[in-house]
């Protein structure tokens, strides 16, 4: 399976990027806690070149813990600085600000030492559509800048952002890469709401939750919809799933569809639990 997906105004959202690179100190890179890697477009490598970064995994929330514990330090290890977040916590929000003054500490040294006067830091926001963005930086400003929502590419233009007296943030729209050669990787995109649901069947991206879960979350499984076999045939799944909820037809049979919608809502949601789609050991 390759999905190909990249609308104009993101190939422009890259030029721009490119374009204004040169005007911030640091990058600060949101990914999506549940799926770090997946999460991260492999194309902006090759834009941000050498600028140090900060990788924030949002909606920590709603991962594993452990598993967020791990990608943190793997992370971290390679060089860049890391940071799990929930955006409705305070201390949260005040650990993306004191990472980001201890960025640039070294450079407004080096300009003091010159004469030169100084300023604010300057950090470029990037991130996958829906990955939090906005919100996030909402909780940073202390007030609304930006449009929030639960759909892909509601930020569509770059903008400014003051950050209190600390730094200053670069908006930029949520961009996505031509294409994803790998299955999983668009499966788990599909399953964050990070692409439009449009692009692949409702029941597909189910199957590949109940498959996951089925393998990594077992007892969550069980406990959300009285699946004590977790190791059945995910038709059978289906089947159980949708007649214990009543997603059914006119005729009493199981509406696949609203099943598969129940299962990814409930997934994206929180309300099966605290789920992770991939591990540091997994690559990609």
């Amino acid at each position: 399976m390759t999905i190909q997906w990249f609308p104009g105004h993101m190939a422009k959202a890259k030029r721009e990027v490119q374009e204004k690179l040169k005007l911030v100190d640091f990058v600060i890179e949101l990914v999506d806690a549940r799926a770090p890697q997946a999460s991260q477009n492999p194309m902006l490598h090759q834009v941000l070149q050498q600028k140090p970064k900060m990788q924030v995994l949002m909606k920590k929330d709603l991962a594993d813990a452990s598993i967020t514990k791990a990608w943190l330090l793997e992370i971290k290890g390679k060089g860049n600085q890391a940071i799990a977040v929930d955006v409705q916590k305070k201390e949260d929000i005040q650990q993306v600000i004191e990472v980001a003054r201890e960025m640039i500490v070294d450079k407004m040294m080096r300009l003091q030492k010159k004469g030169v006067r100084p300023r604010p830091g300057r950090a470029m926001i990037i991130g996958i559509p829906n990955v939090g963005k906005s919100t996030l930086i909402n909780r940073l400003a202390h007030k609304k800048i930006t449009k929030t929502g639960d759909r892909p590419g509601v930020t569509t233009a770059q903008q400014w952002i003051k950050v209190k007296k600390d730094f200053e943030l670069l908006d930029t729209p949520g961009i996505l890469w031509p294409k994803f050669e790998d299955e999983a990787v668009g499966y788990r995109l599909a399953a964050l709401g990070t692409i439009k649901d449009q692009l692949l069947s409702l029941e597909d991206i189910a199957n590949y939750l109940l498959q996951h879960m089925s393998r990594f979350y077992p007892e969550l499984l069980n406990e959300r919809y009285q699946l004590e076999d977790t190791r059945a045939d995910v038709v059978k799944m289906f089947e159980h799933i949708g007649q214990l909820r009543g997603a059914l037809t006119t005729g009493g049979n199981v509406d696949i569809d609203k099943t598969a919608e129940l299962v990814i809502r409930d997934f994206r949601s929180g309300k099966i639990g605290s789920i992770s789609l991939e591990r540091p050991s997994e690559g990609i």
